[in-house]
């Protein structure tokens, strides 16, 4: 058990029998585990409502789970230690970024803002990061935020999410509104970040061009289910395939010829209520949901 318990807290991220479900509904995950080691770029791939979202919301620390050792990020829990978030360690950016601003894109946009005026009024912030943000994202200083397109709204997004020398970085679709250049400049900036600070990445998407020597981990997720969780250079399955796509679109397409699982009810024993009277099933709110 000792042996076990180092292991785990040589881990980045670490997630040990979770069980998460959304209030009124089934588990979506059950004794679900996970463990990514520092300077890993995980791969999280999935069909539409596989729980890649959910997932990347609970280690960003929006949903509560079970006790303060079931997700473990940088070896502290990931809902209850909110100095992950608000220091930067623990950095998160999610699917409706385009549309809002702010640490975890809480705060719609709204009025007349200027890049400038958003990406200076961060506070604390290395100068010179700051610059290499604004060259790398190609960035016009004098862009007015509700004039300008999606995906240049999306890169002063971006910019201000990663103004902080994250620790562990959650991103759930961020470059959807990129364009091929300015995608491709992004991972290899990550690439950097995980190469030369030992930063940690967990990156969801259904763009896989180029990913396939980006990435150093692969992880699958079917119906809340973890069926992959190995480095790449271990899926034998890329090692005959030309490319991360034919792998990941035979994974989905069988799924599809495969009868649904129903989920069944945990048992009682398994049923523990918290100290705040809740299921560990279900979905909790706190502070840390507003992050």
């Amino acid at each position: 058990m000792a042996e076990k318990k180092e292991h785990e807290e040589d881990n980045a991220i670490s997630v040990c029998g979770m069980q998460f479900s959304y209030e009124g509904q089934l588990p979506l995950f059950y004794n679900f585990n996970l463990n990514l080691p520092p300077g890993s770029r995980c791969l999280l791939v999935g069909a539409n409502g596989s729980g890649k979202t959910t997932l990347l919301k609970i280690l960003a620390g929006k949903h509560m789970v079970g006790g303060t050792e079931v997700v473990r990020v940088l070896n502290r829990s990931a809902f209850h230690d909110t100095k992950l978030v608000c220091g930067g360690e623990l950095a998160y950016l999610g699917g409706s970024w385009s549309k809002t601003v702010g640490s975890a894109g809480e705060i719609p946009l709204q009025g007349d803002f200027s890049a400038e005026h958003m990406i200076f009024g961060v506070e604390g912030v290395d100068p010179s990061r700051r610059e290499k943000l604004i060259d790398l994202l190609e960035i016009d200083l004098q862009w007015r935020m509700h004039k300008v397109s999606d995906g240049q709204r999306r890169r002063v997004q971006i910019c201000m999410g990663l103004l902080d020398p994250f620790k562990v970085l959650l991103l759930d679709e961020v470059t959807v509104d990129l364009d091929v250049v300015a995608r491709m400049d992004l991972l290899e900036f990550f690439k950097e970040e995980c190469d030369q600070r030992g930063a940690t990445i967990v990156y969801a998407t259904h763009i896989f061009d180029g990913l396939e020597t980006w990435a150093t981990h692969l992880a699958y997720i079917q119906d809340g289910e973890l069926r992959k969780a190995q480095k790449v250079t271990d899926v034998d399955e890329l090692k005959s395939s030309a490319n991360l796509l034919s792998v990941v679109e035979s994974w989905l397409r069988a799924e599809t010829k495969l009868e649904k699982k129903i989920p069944t009810k945990p048992s009682a024993q398994n049923q523990k209520t918290s100290s705040v009277g809740a299921s560990p099933f279900m979905s909790s709110r706190h502070m840390a949901y507003y992050r």
